[in-house]
């Protein structure tokens, strides 16, 4: 409850059921009221750029989920990986999977996310992040075993870079939260700079902070 006199701040709702996202927010001590996904058609549109997707699909989330919650603070993410202008998909399927890591191997990618915020007035704001990420050339095996792991199932561009894919990223230029899923500087401050308490959540999940030197 906040203090006598002080109203509270409005809800924070992630237009989103990824366990990934949730855990990222934590890290910065923010736990959302609800977390809701969004049901929207993800089909890039005829030509499309990468980025423009990733902007697209945050903010289309974010409003259809902020229609059900008037009054909070609605954020949304989408992330796309891409291999010049090509959109990888998000595979269920192996031989879909095996397509993506072939296509990454031995060269660099781009990842893109959208983060949107309906602020608590309905108003829609986005920022979009890249990260560049290197991938090692991949051998026959090292496909086949990622494969058999299944962590590359319903992964943008086929792999999760904060599982067992790890061992085959030598190299990134971006923000690495960016690539699991949700870059979390500029959600903080996007959040932030809309009026929401993002520090106070931020402060109360690293008590050791003010600690260290």
């Amino acid at each position: 409850m906040p203090p006598p006199g002080q109203a509270s701040s409005p809800p924070l709702v992630l237009a989103s059921a990824s366990p990934r996202r949730r855990e990222l927010l934590a890290r910065i001590g923010l736990v959302p009221a609800v977390c809701e996904a969004a049901a929207i058609d993800e089909t890039p549109g005829r030509g499309e750029l990468p980025r423009d997707l990733a902007r697209r699909l945050a903010l289309a989330k974010g409003k259809a989920v902020a229609e059900r919650h008037s009054g909070a603070f609605v954020l949304a993410a989408d992330t796309v990986v891409a291999r010049g202008r090509r959109i990888l998909p998000k595979p269920e399927e192996e031989n879909v999977a095996r397509d993506c890591l072939a296509l990454l191997s031995g060269g660099w990618h781009r990842v893109h996310t959208g983060v949107s915020v309906i602020d608590a007035g309905g108003q829609a704001h986005c920022r979009l992040v890249e990260t560049r990420v290197r991938v090692k050339r991949l051998s026959a095996a090292e496909i086949d075993a990622y494969i058999a792991g299944g962590e590359w199932r319903g992964k943008a561009g086929g792999y999760a870079i904060q599982g067992s894919a790890a061992a085959f990223i030598p190299e990134i230029k971006g923000s690495y939260s960016n690539v699991v899923g949700l870059p979390l500087y500029e959600t903080y401050t996007l959040l932030s700079g809309l009026g929401f308490p993002a520090l106070a959540s931020a402060m109360k999940a690293s008590p050791t902070l003010s600690e260290s030197s």
